[in-house]
């Protein structure tokens, strides 16, 4: 799980001959990911399409081009169906000139529909103004501006000109300037009013009659194009299966024909090489040579092994007494070098009684030459329960092959930390619904992922509420349930009321302790990760770090330095002294937890100075980042305040609806909603449950009449859908900032190369 599956490189050798017969069974397995040749070896070329690669690319265009016309998506399929040649040569042809005619037409509806709907805005402003068209032009001795602006304004530019004679018409913003001047003249009196010139549109007579012209032009347009997509709609319907299955069927043949273009080739032989999982490489041999027959070689050059770095760090040595026929026991595409001064011999293909000879340099660490890029494509290897939070992980990134994978971290921690943050079984239900909504209902990888997560998250939301005790911030679970089952109340508290004040206290210390513990897998991840480097480097990048972190806040937790609180380290003064949880114990004294074995406490101190040094001899640089492992822990404490906020906005909105009266225990005080009874009613009997009713905090909007159960219940619906919103974008946030800010910092750097075998996965199409 915090490892991909082990992979291995592999190599495919043969005759040309069977070049065809090799991919076609190849792309059957669909578990290759095939390396494209760099060019780098002497007498191999990269290969050349398949003939008639040219011609299904083109109508590959062809099909996508008309499902983009008749907009076909995936719920159009139906059932798989079987694509000849013939049919696609034949269907394909006559779909392509209907749809083409019909979109043809449509394009030219959608001109002229475009055209009389701009002659209707132009036509617009003068039905407004009212004057005939023939009026507003032709005149000799008369200069016409027509347009919008304010014809207030317009007036004073004109008495302020050298324009002697005018008149302005005006409506609704419109205005119709008549004056006795030159054109030009008018124009510059113009120019400081708010004034917006139309042109006039041609015609005579009442702009309303062209305007209803117009209109009924543009219905007959409209009823034209409608009737035309209906007829592009009925296409839709009767060739979608049609197109999709001949899009999928025109990608195989393409994709086919193109993986030429990755080989080696010389004039008769040709050199793949990929990566398939190392599982998989025995069924991979077998099949392709139950396919192809002994005219192709296949041969594992190396399994990779994991480093920091994400490299295949070993290999195993190529057996070349494999293979047969005519390609031989010459096919040789990847020997191994046992030294530095060992020369490689040139590698040997025999295929149709010629032969070509590739020479490669040895590599320097005496590892197998290969034809590309060494990175290892990446397959998480996750449970399915898990597999969901990888999209999670991508949005930083894939991890590299030879990175420890977070996934199942995230997996563990992230629902758990919202769980304890939001705490109550009403959104927890919820969130899960919600999730599984999105699981079930839609198509998105990406979002049926966050539905899994939403599900995951939901649970461990209902699961804390049910120990908090609490359904929608009620307590009706605390209060009816657990005593139920023998329990006096729920067994923990979320510390909002001063009677479990203790509680907030203890939130904190555990935050802190959930702190330490994250941090810790991080760091020693990439401890781990850097022994591939050797112990000193891990030691010294990565130890000394976790010596820092335990260092400091094991002498913070046992009170050392006298400045702590006494309720981390004194069973006296701790949490809960006289209170204890309903599960029995009675206190966190922290130092219990750091002072093992007459471990003397001062000497955490010495411990956090050792990894201070040691971080110092890998990189000083890094020492003015050494108060991280104190910040990033104060980070989790977060997860105590987002919970007091929480409960806090929940306990509001319960308050303003069922009221507040509070009640003295020999605790402190607690809160109860007034749910049974008004909190004035309870006041007035003055005890509830032995215990003395002090005050009203507030008589709730429920017990003040039918305007107020109205007012009451619009607040207390979307009061609460307000706190389910704003726990996703609270405690959601919070806890994946946490993950990606604090844990992946530690040893996540991703960049990992995703595994795309060559092959297709037939959705629309089948060979029976």
């Amino acid at each position: 799980m915090l490892r991909p599956e082990r992979m291995c490189r592999v190599s495919v050798t043969g005759s040309k001959r069977v070049m065809d017969d090799t991919i076609e069974s190849v792309h059957e397995l669909d578990i290759l990911h095939v390396t494209e040749y760099d060019g780098t070896w002497d007498g191999f070329e990269p290969g050349d399409p398949v003939e008639g690669a040219d011609e299904a690319s083109d109508k590959l265009v062809t099909v996508r081009s008309l499902e983009s016309i008749l907009d076909v998506d995936a719920e159009d399929a139906g059932p798989t169906q079987l694509v000849t040649d013939e049919a696609l040569e034949e269907d394909l042809e006559d779909v392509r000139t209907q749809v083409n005619e019909l979109d043809d037409r449509r394009g030219d509806i959608e001109d002229d529909l475009r055209d009389v709907r701009e002659r209707i805005d132009t036509m617009e402003p003068f039905v407004t103004l009212g004057i005939d068209l023939d009026l507003l032009r032709g005149y000799d001795s008369l200069s016409v501006a027509v347009g919008t602006g304010d014809a207030d304004e317009v007036e004073a530019a004109l008495a302020d000109s050298d324009v002697e004679t005018f008149e302005v018409f005006d409506e609704d913003d419109v205005v119709a300037v008549f004056a006795r001047c030159e054109d030009s003249d008018l124009q510059d009196a113009l120019v400081g009013a708010t004034f917006s010139e139309l042109a006039v549109p041609e015609g005579d007579g009442d702009p309303s009659s062209y305007l209803e012209e117009l209109r009924h032009e543009e219905q007959q347009l409209e009823s034209k194009l409608s009737t035309v997509e209906d007829e592009l709609d009925d296409l839709r319907l009767d060739y979608a299966g049609f197109l999709l299955a001949a899009e999928e069927k025109l990608s195989i043949e393409v994709q086919k024909a193109e993986a030429p273009l990755t080989f080696a080739t010389t004039e008769n032989a040709f050199v793949a090489e990929g990566w398939i999982p190392d599982e998989e490489y025995e069924a991979f041999e077998s099949q392709v040579m139950a396919d192809v027959g002994e005219a192709v070689a296949i041969e594992k050059l190396e399994v990779a092994e994991y480093d920091s770095d994400g490299h295949a760090q070993s290999h195993e040595e190529v057996d070349h007494g494999g293979g047969g026929g005519e390609v031989g026991s010459e096919v040789d595409t990847g020997v191994t070098a046992e030294s530095e001064e060992e020369q490689r011999e040139p590698s040997e293909a025999v295929a149709d009684g010629g032969m070509v000879s590739a020479t490669a340099e040895p590599r320097s660490d005496g590892g197998v030459v290969t034809m590309g890029d060494e990175d290892p494509p990446v397959i998480q290897d996750n449970p399915g329960a898990v597999k969901p939070f990888e999209s999670l992980v991508e949005v930083v990134n894939r991890p590299k092959y030879g990175e420890f994978d977070p996934t199942v971290v995230f997996f563990l921690t992230f629902p758990a930390f919202y769980g304890f943050m939001i705490g109550d079984l009403g959104y927890g239900i919820l969130y899960f619904l919600a999730g599984y909504g999105l699981y079930t209902q839609v198509d998105s990888d990406v979002l049926k992922s966050l539905g899994g997560v939403a599900m995951w998250a939901g649970g461990f939301t209902a699961l804390f509420g049910i120990l908090y005790g609490e359904v929608f911030g009620l307590h009706t679970i605390s209060n009816v349930v657990w005593p139920a089952i023998g329990f006096e109340e729920a067994p923990i508290h979320k510390g909002l009321q001063p009677a479990f004040g203790d509680y907030a206290i203890a939130w904190l210390t555990i935050s802190l302790l959930a702190g330490m513990l994250h941090l810790a897998i991080g760091w020693t991840f990439d401890f781990v990760e850097n022994l591939s480097h050797g112990f000193y480097d891990a030691l010294t990048e990565s130890g000394s770090w976790l010596l820092m972190l335990f260092g400091l806040w094991a002498w913070v937790f046992s009170g050392a330095n006298g400045s702590a609180p006494g309720f981390l380290y004194t069973a006296e003064e701790g949490i809960f002294a006289g209170h204890p949880f309903a599960l029995g114990f009675t206190g966190l004294p922290a130092i219990n937890l750091f002072s093992v074995g007459g471990f003397p406490i001062s000497a955490w101190l010495l411990v956090f100075a050792v990894g201070l040094v040691l971080l110092a001899l890998a990189d000083p640089i890094e020492v003015v980042e050494f108060l991280n492992v104190f910040v990033n822990v104060l980070s989790y404490t977060r997860l105590a305040a987002v919970l007091l906020a929480k409960a806090g906005m929940a306990f509001v909105v319960n308050l303003l609806f069922f009221g507040v009266y509070v009640v003295e225990t020999g605790h402190g005080a607690e809160w109860h909603f007034g749910i049974n009874h008004s909190p004035a009613y309870m006041l007035e009997q003055g005890t509830y449950h032995g215990h003395e009713v002090t005050e009203v905090m507030f008589g709730g909007l429920m017990h003040s009449g039918v305007a107020g159960v109205i007012g009451g219940l619009l607040v207390l619906v979307l009061g609460h859908v307000l706190v389910l919103v704003l726990g996703v974008t609270s405690a959601g946030l919070q806890g994946v900032r946490l993950e990606y800010v604090e844990f992946f910092g530690k040893f996540f750097e991703g960049g990992g190369k995703q595994y795309t075998p060559f092959g297709y996965d037939r959705q629309y199409t089948t060979d029976d």
